[in-house]
């Protein structure tokens, strides 16, 4: 029996996607560096430390990884404070209001760093739900190695085979199925140039899951 839910936050609770792209897209034009969408995409899961460290070898980047993050993390910041139309997923708030109610433990396991976690936390009042929260950053790779999530199935003190991740992004499937967890592959029109194959179960809705069905997802 499923005994923890652990999330990803980035185009599963909130699509925040849009303000990234703005930040990255702005320090990428002060950079003086071209992102091809195919590349961009290939980001999806990862956190922005290990970005820069990739793209600093990519382009020989003088700048040292913890100057790049911080300037990304200004701009995304300041884009995300004025931004008025930022909105749960649709249908996300509403599951995870079920799951904590019959006592579901969850967990946040997100790429972004805890600042960003913590700013959407507050925004939306989400702390009362999650026993706890882990932000890739403090590991030293990124999805889809499965550090982020074995570490969460160790807070939740729940086994592997007791844990469900719901995740958007190829890096944060393939990290999940590392880590020997039941993936549900969470398939929105948010989600860009995404491959959902290894996911155990893919939905396109967020009401296409319940307590009563994630409770025994593994024997359906």
């Amino acid at each position: 029996m499923i005994q923890t839910v652990i999330f990803d936050m980035d185009g599963v609770i909130v699509d925040t996607e849009p303000v990234h792209h703005y930040a990255y897209n702005q320090h990428f034009k002060q950079l003086g560096i071209t992102i091809t969408p195919e590349m961009y995409a290939s980001f999806t899961g990862n956190s922005t430390k290990n970005i820069f460290e990739r793209l600093k070898a990519e382009f020989n980047l003088p700048q040292d990884v913890e100057t790049l993050v911080q300037t990304k993390r200004d701009l995304f910041n300041d884009a995300f404070d004025s931004k008025e139309d930022l909105y749960l997923l649709d249908g996300v708030e509403d599951l995870i209001k079920d799951l904590h109610h019959n006592g579901m433990q969850l967990v946040l396991a997100s790429s972004s760093a805890t600042v960003t976690i913590n700013r959407i936390f507050n925004r939306f009042n989400l702390d009362q739900y999650f026993a706890h929260k882990v932000s890739g950053e403090d590991f030293p790779r990124s999805k889809p190695h499965p550090a982020i999530f074995e570490h969460a199935a160790f807070l939740a003190q729940t086994p592997v085979d007791n844990c469900i991740v719901i995740e958007d992004s190829t890096n944060g499937v393939l990290a999940a199925k590392a880590a020997g967890i039941y993936c549900v592959g969470y398939d929105s029109f948010h989600s860009k140039m995404q491959d959902y194959s290894k996911a155990d179960k893919v939905i396109k809705h967020f009401n296409e899951l319940s307590f009563e069905l994630i409770k025994n997802i593994k024997n359906q």
